[in-house]
């Protein structure tokens, strides 16, 4: 059904904080005694209000513990805890909300504030602001004297407000009419001493500005000095190249506060940030920061031992009346402390998580840059929340073609600057297999194996990027044809090089998605085409039986193109038999109606013209099967249309049933015109 739109993405909320919890780590942990932590929150002692949010913390990161504490109303109690007269609650406190809205999701989001966890939360971070330069705010007893209270309450709080405002539009409206900018960019001026903080600022800025433009006017000459003196930071760790590339995606958010004269230098801007994110090879560094890590941590084996051997030969030396307990020096004593609950320091695996946030972050604003004339927010969550979403179609229907046309094109800005910064280039680098040794690592390391499914994700993102930039730019600037051929066989290499099929849905989608953008392209250009029907239908076939609609979609639609362009050569009546069986079967067997649609365009694209189309339309008895479909379709779309599908999706199939009454009008015409 002709192009389909340029997925847009949407970021999605941190994780909680603190290490992850596994299965089985701690028996029964759905017996914990909800009621009894919340009613210790009221305790006198801060020591226990303490302990009991950072117990709570931990046990809301098991998703199936949270409807226990929401049932007792956790929110109203940890609420009030974020202006407790202790700095220790209220960071612990605002680390158990922030562990809530995490795992919680979108519905718990929308519960916390509709129970109004915002006006707490933005007092806190007024007050946080105020008192950050002093870094106090009320006095405090130091656990460990290096520990600015102030910032690593801000921190939490900043991610609580982040995951809110992600998920709800009203926490967003709050954040405009509260004049929450100013506080939260007066944190950004800390990247400098506390990335972290500036990390967390930064996330919740590019989910702030995302479609919000009652923002825009608080983006003053000195708010977006702070964001340049931010994007313009030479340090080169992971993690501020990931703070410069959040930042580089807030200014994107907030272009239309940018003069048009410096429009194009800022767009180069941005797009020079991702291009140096994306220049990095994340196996290596994998690699060599696992062997950091190896080294830091025999380096820390021999210290300690040296230590140990230290205080055996004090105690030797000790004498009779040592009775008094004494804590050993460079130790802090452990009773009532919550340190074990919060996260190890793992410099080394933070680094490459950091740039593998920052490379699937580039690549989803890189995504972002390519779709214009965007729709609304409700069509793009109806959409996003649907297996359907790559079905979002124009609504400007030619038609002469049948097909809807689709008006994507990257300003003349943004062209110059992808060009300029090598961005596709960079983006077809890491459409490839991650590295096998970095790979591996990862494998046999439980603390790096994470990092697996974030590879995988980068990937991902880099094809699905390669297929918004082939509908959006011209063939040249693509290399010409000889560079889409080699891009043909890179795909097909992607596809076919392992023994079996790919199966992860995700993969699937976007390695499908880049196909058949490249396909289009090419055909529309009268390319040869690299990959013949017989290598795709295997793919096809696999790809029809994927739950995600939109694999289904893409493999129907790959198969129509490539049908179309075999229909015009010689003595291909065989393959063509194969190709109009498979679609007919897809358009007559299909529980979704949209890949049911989109079957029958790819089969009006394939037996549209050509004496070889007409032989094999002939063989499969292509007209007598489609007039017996025309009235089940037709009651389908008036049955399952309405409810199940969006206003676009059905204007589609409007158009859909208005071409199979054309088509087999054709085809009875040619069935009276001798061949």
């Amino acid at each position: 059904m002709g192009k389909s739109r340029a997925r847009r993405f949407r970021r999605a909320p941190f994780a909680p904080a603190g290490p992850e919890q596994r299965r089985g780590e701690e028996g029964g942990a759905e017996d914990e005694p909800a009621a009894e932590l919340l009613e210790k929150l009221q305790h006198p002692s801060a020591e226990v209000r303490e302990f009991a949010c950072a117990s709570i913390s931990k046990l809301l990161q098991q998703k199936q513990i949270i409807p226990a504490f929401l049932q007792r109303d956790v929110v109203r109690c940890l609420g009030p805890l974020l202006m407790d007269h202790s700095l220790a609650v209220r960071e612990t406190a605002a680390g158990a909300l922030r562990n809530l809205s995490a795992c919680g999701g979108f519905e718990v989001c929308d519960d916390m504030v509709t129970k109004d966890i915002m006006t707490p939360l933005v007092a806190l971070l007024k007050e946080c602001s105020t008192g950050l330069d002093a870094s106090q705010l009320s006095p405090k007893n130091h656990r460990e004297m290096d520990k600015n209270y102030v910032e690593d309450i801000a921190n939490e709080a900043i991610n609580l407000l982040w995951n809110v405002c992600e998920c709800n539009n009203t926490a967003v409206s709050i954040f405009n009419k509260e004049g929450c900018l100013e506080a939260v960019l007066h944190y950004m001026k800390k990247f400098s001493t506390n990335v972290d903080l500036a990390i967390s600022v930064a996330n919740c800025l590019q989910a702030v500005t995302e479609d919000n433009p009652d923002l825009l006017s608080s983006f003053n000459v000195s708010a977006q000095q702070v964001l340049e003196t931010v994007m313009l930071c030479p340090e080169s760790t992971m993690k501020h190249i990931l703070l410069r590339t959040l930042i580089a995606g807030t200014i994107w958010n907030i272009k239309d506060t940018i003069p048009p004269g410096s429009l194009g230098s800022t767009v180069n801007a941005i797009l020079k940030i991702f291009s140096e994110s994306l220049a990095i090879d994340a196996g290596e560094t994998i690699i060599r920061m696992n062997e950091a890590e190896k080294n830091r941590l025999k380096l820390s084996a021999e210290a300690e031992m040296e230590e140990s051997m230290s205080d055996v030969i004090d105690n030797c030396a000790l004498g009779e009346d040592d009775d008094m307990e004494e804590i050993p020096k460079g130790k802090v004593r452990r009773e009532n402390d919550i340190s074990d609950l919060l996260p190890s320091d793992k410099w080394e695996l933070k680094e490459v998580t950091a740039l593998l946030m920052a490379q699937q972050t580039a690549l989803e604003i890189i995504v972002n840059m390519c779709c214009s004339e965007d729709p609304s927010d409700d069509e793009w969550e109806e959409l996003s929340s649907s297996d359907e979403s790559d079905l979002f179609m124009e609504n400007s229907y030619n038609e002469g073609s049948g097909l809807l046309m689709s008006p994507l094109c990257l300003s003349d800005e943004v062209n110059s600057a992808f060009l300029n910064n090598l961005i596709p280039k960079k983006i077809l680098e890491k459409t490839a297999f991650p590295n096998s040794v970095a790979l591996d690592i990862c494998m046999h390391n439980p603390s790096w194996k994470p990092l697996i499914k974030k590879l995988n994700a980068v990937q991902c993102r880099a094809l699905t990027c390669l297929h918004s930039i082939l509908l959006v730019s011209d063939v040249d600037c693509l290399g010409g044809a000889s560079a889409l051929q080699s891009l043909a066989q890179h795909l097909s290499h992607l596809i076919f090089s392992k023994t079996e099929l790919p199966t992860d849905a995700e993969f699937l989608e976007a390695i499908t998605s880049a196909l058949r953008a490249l396909l289009q392209t090419m055909a529309s250009k009268n390319i040869s085409q690299c990959m013949t029907p017989e290598q795709l239908l295997p793919l096809c076939e696999a790809g029809i039986h994927s739950s995600n609609a939109s694999v289904r979609v893409n493999v129907v639609s790959i198969l129509g193109i490539s049908g179309s362009v075999l229909a015009k050569g010689q003595d291909t009546a065989e393959t063509l038999k194969m190709i109009g069986k498979f679609l007919l079967e897809v358009a007559m067997k299909e529980s979704s109606l949209v890949v049911a649609g989109e079957a029958l365009d790819a089969l009006f694209d394939v037996f549209a013209d050509g004496q070889e189309a007409e032989k094999a339309a002939v063989q499969i008895k292509l007209l007598p099967a489609l007039k017996e479909f025309q009235p089940v379709f037709k009651m389908r779309i008036r049955k399952e249309g309405k409810g199940q599908y969006s206003t676009d999706q059905l204007c589609v199939l409007d158009n859909v049933k208005m071409n199979l009454r054309r088509f087999i009008a054709y085809q009875e015409t040619l069935g009276k015109t001798p061949t």
